[in-house]
């Protein structure tokens, strides 16, 4: 995207199952001043008498002009319009694991903070998903003798990784120094950051927000924090309810504290937008924003969430942990407020109207 210094505000969500857009383009700085609007299929241009701001589209999006509609001022926006729009955006995920990673090869563990290598060197014969939290309820159901695994649970082999919603579980006895102890947190060693849990002396807990996994001949990928968190959430929400036709999911810690509800609208949305330098202000857990410049566009979910910090929350968190259409994410206690500084980012740099939907607040997190 290219674009001449920006004065004029631009945000445009795009739809690629409806091949549709909102388009709504914020007043000029000055105020009170008159503007010519231009659409083109490749490009939004706004003249003032001051000056003009022009927002190239990315090439995998093409608007239709012809078909403008509903175009109407909300005061704090600006104009709104809605109108066709063709993409053909990919989804380029930051893989949660890596999908180009096949049984029997060697792999690589760093912590995504800092680098430091956990597990070198570790050859994976088998990577398996794990079955759903409830799977021992729905066996009892199916079976119509006394159930086979009861009291089995499923620990990995030393050559083994078994994938979980938000996790995965390994067996790294023979990669530490004395003998793992149940409940025991794991901390990175040179960021201190929290990396999972010791479940037992067999298994290993590892939150995917805190993991990268690479084949061993790839060197560590440098990702922004923010960035990661973003599309590994993303990822979970979007398989989550796909898999299972789960919309709604609890962001809870290890302790089981909820800390979010997070509702997802969508995940197909192209989010295109063109921030005046008032918009971005520097702050470490974003440094992917500052890096984009003035002009962003990304694939996104979006999502209503509300934050539970506060002693008013717990009723409806606990309306929403008793319902069995919820489904819980469990993440260190740190990255819940990391996703909570995230999301509240995200809404408040969206236009006024956008930011608010009944009693839940909006954001989009990047894919």
């Amino acid at each position: 995207m290219g674009a001449s210094a920006v004065e004029t505000r631009v945000f445009m969500e795009v739809r690629r199952r409806l091949q549709s857009a909102l388009l709504i383009v914020g007043e000029p700085k000055e105020g009170g001043m008159p503007m010519d609007v231009s659409i083109m299929p490749s490009l939004l241009q706004m003249k003032t008498p001051t000056g003009c701001t022009e927002v190239r589209l990315p090439a995998e999006v093409r608007l239709v002009p012809s078909s403008c509609r509903g175009l109407q001022y909300v005061a704090g926006d600006g104009l709104h319009l809605r109108l066709q729009a063709h993409t053909e955006f990919s989804t380029k995920l930051i893989s949660i694991f890596n999908q180009s990673l096949q049984a029997q090869e060697c792999c690589t563990f760093y912590c995504q903070s800092c680098g430091e290598v956990i597990i070198r060197d570790r050859k994976l014969l088998r990577i398996l998903p794990l079955p759903s939290e409830n799977w021992g309820a729905l066996v009892g159901e199916w079976c119509c003798h006394p159930d086979p695994f009861a009291n089995k649970p499923l620990h990995p082999r030393e050559n083994d990784c078994f994938i979980g919603d938000s996790f995965f579980l390994v067996n790294i006895r023979n990669d530490l120094w004395q003998e793992p102890k149940a409940n025991t947190k794991v901390i990175c060693k040179r960021c201190k950051v929290m990396l999972g849990e010791i479940m037992s002396s067999e298994t290993t807990k590892f939150y995917m927000s805190e993991i990268i996994i690479q084949p061993s001949e790839r060197s560590f990928p440098i990702i922004p924090r923010s960035q990661f968190v973003q599309s590994v959430i993303a990822q979970c929400l979007v398989e989550l309810s796909s898999s299972r036709s789960t919309f709604r999911f609890t962001i809870q810690d290890q302790d089981s504290k909820v800390y979010i509800l997070l509702w997802l609208l969508n995940s197909d949305s192209v989010v295109i937008e063109s921030l005046s330098s008032d918009h971005i202000k520097k702050f470490p857990l974003l440094e992917d924003t500052l890096k984009a410049g003035f002009n962003s566009a990304w694939n996104a979910v979006k999502v209503l969430y509300q934050p539970c910090l506060r002693s008013g929350d717990e009723k409806l968190a606990s309306s929403w942990e008793s319902d069995i259409s919820v489904h819980s994410l469990t993440l260190p206690a740190a990255t819940c407020l990391e996703l909570l500084l995230i999301l509240s980012r995200s809404n408040a740099i969206l236009p006024p109207s956008l930011r608010q939907m009944n009693s839940f607040q909006v954001a989009f997190l990047k894919m």
